[in-house]
């Protein structure tokens, strides 16, 4: 089970995406060994699936994309899938 966003948006620039990448929380919990959350960078902004394994972890890395989006964009459309 899961929840899979998709932010609509202007990529924005390379050295922003390296900051936000830097800073982004680690994907994998430990303890189990699960996944916590993943991404993928698409034409027309982010795709990003909450595997619902820890929200605290998921939803800094969700606002992190989103913050990232808000830098190269005045407005951004986000839809739940």
């Amino acid at each position: 089970m899961s929840r899979e966003y998709k932010i609509k948006c202007k990529i924005p620039g390379s050295e922003e995406l390296d900051l936000m990448f830097q800073r982004l929380p680690s994907p994998i919990h430990r303890n189990p060994l699960a996944e916590i959350y993943n991404y993928k960078i698409e034409a027309d902004g982010f795709y990003f699936i909450d595997k619902l394994v820890d929200t605290k972890t998921a939803s800094l890395a969700l606002r992190m994309f989103i913050d990232a989006a808000l830098l190269s964009n005045q407005t951004v459309e986000i839809s739940e899938l």
